[in-house]
């Protein structure tokens, strides 16, 4: 198609016929009529030499954290023959930003690679590419583009800080008091007990010997220790976050609070505004839920907690959160036989009057600002209500 500069042309040409129309002057006749000509020919130049290329994309990590940087190769190579000549290449990071080359020259067979830098902000997925490229005559009146290259994605995770120990209020002792024998359907390594089987689970769990004595598969139930359990439940509504700021450093608190739990060992969930939790050891699933939450209204957060309380768990529970109110207050309550630890997490810069109802149940609290930075104030906790412990 034509480009800025043959649009020009074809109106230049335009123009001078009709003023050849007008005055019946030959050379405007000649003058237009080879403007035209031109800009035609430029055309037919391009489409002669449609780029033929095979395109490839490197990304530095397809998975960053908020505000790193990352590098995009892109490799191109001519499959035809003939020179590319005026070859411009671009491609685009969804909504955060478009890089573009020029390429002088392009031999047949011949390939090149550019490389840019992507700053990753804010969380979230994005779709890279596709890569275009375009071509266009010597005198760039038209040009010629095709988007045929591959397309990636990119998470940005949420900011992690690194925590250090976790929480355990100082005289109770989780392994004592567990109120009833609680079990992984992930399994540690101990045998336990064992129960009939149920469809979706792991054929790799029968007890054949025993299937067979009795003649119905029965299971192998494995036992995780207490210690080494948490649920992470992310506040999503709205109501109790003062700013978008302080959901977002409640966002980066959850995540924070994952990675630390699954590198220490822990058989840890993530609730974040989905119907059930979802597997916190399969770390990458948990980190793109986190990168891709947003707040929503219509959770009835004590309806989860009831949720959660019948399909059991038990170990500590972790209450990420902005403003803790009154409906927080009663999900722990309903959760306090099955999580007999609980931290509760806060991105807020005012003091909630409900701190007091948490406390009074042995809840250790950790408060932060929504530009503050939870590492610290994790640390000053411990310090200050807990015993660092690894987990068992």
């Amino acid at each position: 198609m034509p480009t800025l500069r043959g649009w020009a042309l074809l109106g230049a040409g335009l123009a001078l016929i009709i003023l050849w129309w007008i005055f019946g002057d030959p050379e405007l006749l000649l003058a237009g009529t080879f403007f035209i000509v031109a800009e035609l020919a430029a055309i037919g130049y391009v489409r002669l030499h449609k780029p033929r290329l095979d395109m490839g994309r490197r990304l530095g990590s397809t998975t960053v954290h908020n505000g790193d940087t990352t590098t995009v190769t892109l490799i191109i190579r001519n499959r035809g023959q003939r020179p590319l000549r005026q070859l411009s290449i671009h491609d685009e990071v969804e909504s955060l930003g478009l890089a573009a080359f020029e390429i002088a020259k392009l031999k047949g067979h011949e390939s090149a690679s550019a490389t840019y830098r992507v700053t990753c902000r804010p969380r979230g997925v994005y779709r890279v590419g596709p890569a275009g490229a375009t071509t266009s005559d010597p005198l760039r009146l038209a040009e010629l583009s095709t988007a045929d290259g591959p397309i990636d994605r990119l998470i940005v995770y949420p900011t992690v800080e690194d925590l250090s120990g976790f929480p355990v209020i100082r005289g109770q002792d989780p392994a004592m008091n567990a109120s009833r024998p609680e079990h992984s359907q992930r399994g540690g390594e101990d045998f336990y007990t064992l129960r009939e089987y149920q469809r979706g689970d792991d054929m790799r769990r029968v007890h054949w010997p025993y299937s067979a004595k009795t003649g119905e598969l029965m299971i192998r139930q494995l036992e995780t220790p207490w210690q080494s359990r948490a649920l992470v439940l992310l506040d999503v509504r709205p109501s109790v976050y003062e700013s978008a700021d302080a959901f977002e450093m409640a966002v980066s608190g959850a995540a924070s609070v994952v990675t630390h739990l699954v590198k220490s060992g822990f058989d840890a969930d993530l609730w974040a505004g989905d119907p059930d939790p979802i597997d916190a050891s399969k770390y990458s699933a948990a980190m793109e839920r986190l990168a891709l939450v947003e707040s929503n209204d219509d959770i009835d957060i004590e309806a989860v907690a009831s949720r959660i309380r019948k399909k059991g768990g038990g170990g500590a529970l972790v209450l990420v959160t902005g403003v803790a109110d009154r409906s927080l207050l009663s999900v722990q309550q309903l959760l306090s036989n099955e999580y007999r630890t609980t931290v509760l997490m806060g991105a807020s810069s005012t003091t909630s009057q409900t701190l007091v109802g948490f406390h009074r149940l042995g809840v250790a609290t950790v408060t932060v600002s929504p530009t503050g930075e939870w590492a610290d104030a994790w640390v000053n906790a411990t310090r200050s209500s807990w015993a660092a412990v690894s987990a068992s």
